[in-house]
């Protein structure tokens, strides 16, 4: 029985979505498929239940996931103890992450610590929403994190590391979708899906913002908990939304992007960590993110904040 086909059960038991499970394992999610229902077949059982709606864990799986876990955290006790030597920083770190725009971020950092500092275990917390980040930091409840800008906690400090551009997704069916860019102010009369209002999306709060400078209130007639579904809604007609250049790899049929007209709109995307006390293992891995990742030029345009 393969560690990869337990982590990858460990993963989507926890997402108990495809789509993000793939993503945080760095795999296309076709292999995840392949991973899971072979792991089915070597232990004689069904783990998940799976629709076109949801993704559930059967009574085998919940019986499963607990001795997993136990294996997954005694195999890494192994790997660790056998790096120890040549590491010079020992502890662990948690990290939270939010969506599809932390595919490009949590892959490489991950492998950049374990091979840099493999005395630092790297536990990785889903947010759902990056604008969390920030409350989960200043609590304890993780020693960093990835969220945009604006930040309002004065208990945690920040470092840009990208910017996304804002856009606008729209069925492709849709009258907008001919053109190359779309003028906010024409989408006064359209339904929108966003994230909910409640959760903490700095995109839900740009959405309203923007709209506001353009002259109206959005009419969310829908939401929707990820980037995923409010795509995949947006693609069977039931709203526009606006979204972020780093989830254009989501390619749903019926779909299509475009660019806001105008001088192009950003969010910054920042690592957050604590103002005080933080510990040599979140530092070097913060280091090591800094080196990874530096801090870019400003784009041209408008960045929110």
């Amino acid at each position: 029985m393969h560690l990869k086909y337990l982590r990858a059960f460990a993963v989507l038991a926890e997402e108990l979505h495809f789509g993000r499970a793939a993503e945080r394992l760095a795999v296309a999610q076709p292999q995840l498929s392949v991973w899971i229902r072979r792991l089915e077949q070597e232990l004689g059982v069904v783990l998940f239940e799976r629709s076109s709606r949801a993704v559930r864990l059967t009574d085998a799986g919940h019986a499963v996931l607990g001795p997993v876990l136990k294996t997954l955290e005694s195999a890494g006790l192994i790997e660790r103890a056998a790096m120890l030597g040549s590491s010079a920083v020992v502890g662990r770190v948690v990290v939270g992450y939010a969506g599809a725009s932390s595919r490009d971020v949590v892959p490489p950092l991950a492998k950049a610590v374990r091979a840099a500092e493999p005395g630092i275990e790297l536990k990785l917390k889903s947010l759902v929403y990056g604008g969390l980040a920030p409350v989960e930091v200043a609590s304890g409840a993780i020693d960093m994190g990835f969220g945009r800008l604006p930040v309002r906690d004065k208990d945690v400090r920040t470092r840009v590391f990208a910017y996304e551009r804002i856009q606008v997704a729209l069925p492709e069916d849709h009258p907008l979708a001919l053109s190359e860019a779309v003028a906010l102010k024409d989408l006064a009369k359209e339904p929108f899906v966003a994230f909910p209002a409640t959760i903490g999306s700095n995109l839900r709060d740009a959405t309203t913002r923007l709209a506001l400078e353009a002259g109206f209130s959005p009419r969310v007639m829908q939401e929707a908990p990820d980037s995923y579904a409010v795509l995949s809604l947006v693609a069977a007609g039931v709203g526009v939304t606006l979204t972020l250049s780093s989830v254009r790899h989501i390619n749903v049929p019926g779909l299509v992007y475009r660019e806001l007209s105008g001088p192009p709109v950003h969010l910054a995307v920042a690592v957050v960590w604590r103002d005080q006390g933080v510990g040599s293992a979140t530092q070097a891995v913060l280091d090591i993110f800094e080196q990874l990742m530096p801090t870019p030029p400003a784009p041209a345009g408008r960045i929110l904040d």
